[in-house]
């Protein structure tokens, strides 16, 4: 039996969806489940047109986003706005 790879982006249909899956990354899991998560709702919006708007190359973005790097607040930032989201910060429950 083959089992083909699950892609996070393919479930990825609504700024709900996105919402979701970015609040859970934030929440319990670490640097790398974000950027994960950042690639994965970048990709369901159309990486693209995510760049285009951002102002950079497709593959500077996905370069970004992998694994392999660290980008920059900003540059998060930058990415979570134009996809109509916003960063907000809250107490962490105890």
């Amino acid at each position: 039996m083959m089992l083909s790879e699950w892609d996070m982006s393919e479930n990825i249909k609504t700024s709900e969806d996105a919402l979701v899956y970015l609040q859970t990354a934030f929440e319990e899991g670490e640097a790398e489940d974000i950027l994960e998560v950042l690639d994965a709702v970048a990709r369901s919006k159309g990486l693209d047109d995510i760049a285009k708007q951002i102002g950079v190359s497709r593959e500077c973005l996905g370069t970004s986003l992998s694994e392999k790097t660290n980008p920059s607040f900003a540059d998060v930032y930058k990415l979570l706005e134009k996809m109509g989201l916003r960063l907000t910060v809250k107490n962490k429950a105890a």
